[in-house]
């Protein structure tokens, strides 16, 4: 690339994991480099004028419960460096038929009482109480020895049950429904095994710690790390692609933000041949179609719980959602999606001129599908808000195809790094003793497809950081 400069670390990619592997390393003294191949810093946490000026949409992330319990993110002074958490009254909203909604509230009772599920309690309870003990084992890789195995105990042994077997268990059609659409983040059939984990670590982390948005826009996480980094010393470069090792400066380490194939097209005669042929059977989980809206209005939801809510999930009963989700599995289009809707101008006025709103919503598919699921997705909000669609003042859609253009790690659309199935959802890439090293000790990953996956938490970055810092940096 023409510089003669050695770094000690080269990080490329600055999704929030490439950015907080970045801040650790300088923290710790080390020079760094983050490279990007956009024109703008931060992977999937952007936002931008998508529509019309002045109304803001995030690109891909949108809703922060793991941010605001990361312990990558606890450590660092971002809301000093401009970031600011907006919490909705209600986290998250469930809305079914015939205008009711099932809801989450602070109190764990309280929502269970309202759920006529004293089962919800039972299960919930005992998760949010030991969140603040859990939250590390559950953001970290599985070979770690647990410091409270037997709080990990009581959320592992329901987490590895099926959501729709534990769903029914809540006794009631409402907690099973708000359980399921949880659940449904998987992005796997609701009668896989370990299904109940993401509806169990979501609905104990909107009791625990809620479920905020980043004022301004989820750009405002990326842009507060980039800033912290940048007074650490380290760099930023954007516009600059990797194809090859060549296109990188001199550096004692590597932290690869990216998908795995990605990284065997990087650094593929680098790597072991037995470890280059794993990464390349590395499986992606299927797409996602999402629309943004800008509003004359706040969505006329009939349940009046949804109007309060930063997160919608629309789906109907359990039933629903999992004939859903299983549709997509077998490579479908249900003509009923389960939806996630995120309602950030609720929360956060910043996001639109006053008096008008901004609305994202999407959907999943199968990977690298062309089907237009904008109706699809409509109707399943005129459902539960008639009127909606004339309060509409234009849209934005980005099919699978464009997640990938947008971020070339989101390989066919999956925005969640990989698929969960099998051993993908404990063991990323697969299973290895240290998932951020690679067979070059200088090379390491550091994107959700290690541990612990998706989500804007940083901890990807976090823990590949420290073993480089163990290891190669040391």
């Amino acid at each position: 690339m023409g510089s003669t400069q050695q770094y000690d670390a080269v990080v490329v990619g600055s999704g929030p994991n490439g950015l907080v592997a970045a801040v650790e390393l300088a923290a710790a003294g080390r020079s760094v480099l983050v490279l990007e191949a956009d024109e703008t810093l931060g992977g999937g946490c952007r936002s931008a004028e998508l529509t019309e000026p002045g109304f803001v949409h995030d690109i891909c992330s949108a809703i922060h419960a793991f941010g605001v319990f990361s312990p990558a993110f606890a450590g660092l002074p971002l809301e000093r460096h401009g970031l600011r958490w907006r919490y909705p009254e209600i986290d998250l909203a469930h809305p079914l038929d015939g205008g009711r909604a099932a809801f989450t509230q602070r109190s764990v009772r309280a929502t269970a009482a309202e759920l006529a599920s004293p089962a919800y309690r039972r299960l919930v309870g005992p998760q949010v109480d030991n969140f603040r003990e859990l939250s590390p084992a559950l953001l970290g890789p599985l070979a770690r020895l647990p410091r409270h195995p037997v709080a990990l105990a009581r959320f592992g042994i329901p987490a590895l049950l099926p959501a729709t077997t534990l769903g029914r268990s809540l006794g009631s059609e409402a907690a099973a429904a708000l359980f399921a659409g949880a659940a449904a983040h998987s992005i796997l059939p609701l009668s896989h095994a370990l299904t109940s984990s993401f509806g169990l670590v979501l609905l104990a982390s909107a009791h625990a710690v809620g479920w905020p948005v980043a004022e301004g826009g989820s750009q405002a996480i990326a842009d507060a790390l980039v800033s912290y980094l940048r007074e650490l010393g380290g760099e930023c470069r954007t516009n600059h692609r990797v194809t090859s090792m060549h296109d990188l400066p001199p550096a004692k380490a590597v932290l690869f933000d990216l998908a795995p194939s990605q990284v065997e097209a990087i650094a593929g005669d680098r790597l072991a041949d037995r470890y280059r042929r794993r990464l390349t059977r590395f499986r992606h989980g299927p797409g996602a179609f999402k629309v943004d809206y800008t509003l004359d209005g706040p969505v006329p939801w009939t349940a009046e719980a949804c109007r309060r809510a930063g997160t919608v999930h629309l789906g109907g009963t359990m039933a629903e959602i999992a004939a859903a989700e299983a549709e997509v599995a077998a490579g479908r289009h249900p003509e009923r999606p389960y939806v996630l809707v995120a309602q950030q101008s609720v929360v956060d006025p910043t996001r639109a001129p006053e008096g008008k709103h901004t609305l994202w919503a999407y959907c999943h598919t199968p990977a690298r599908s062309t089907v237009d699921m904008t109706g699809a997705i409509e109707d399943q909000i005129e459902r539960f808000a008639p009127g909606f669609r004339d309060l509409v003042r234009t849209r934005h859609t980005i099919s699978p195809a464009g997640f990938e253009a947008h971020d070339a790690a989101f390989v066919g659309g999956d925005i969640a790094g990989g698929a969960h199935d099998g051993l993908q959802l404990l063991a990323r890439p697969f299973p290895r003793r240290d998932p951020y090293t690679t067979s070059d000790p200088s090379l390491l990953l550091c994107s959700a497809s290690t541990p612990p996956g998706a989500g804007v938490h940083g901890m990807c970055g976090y823990h590949a950081a420290h073993r480089a810092l163990a290891g190669v940096l040391r």
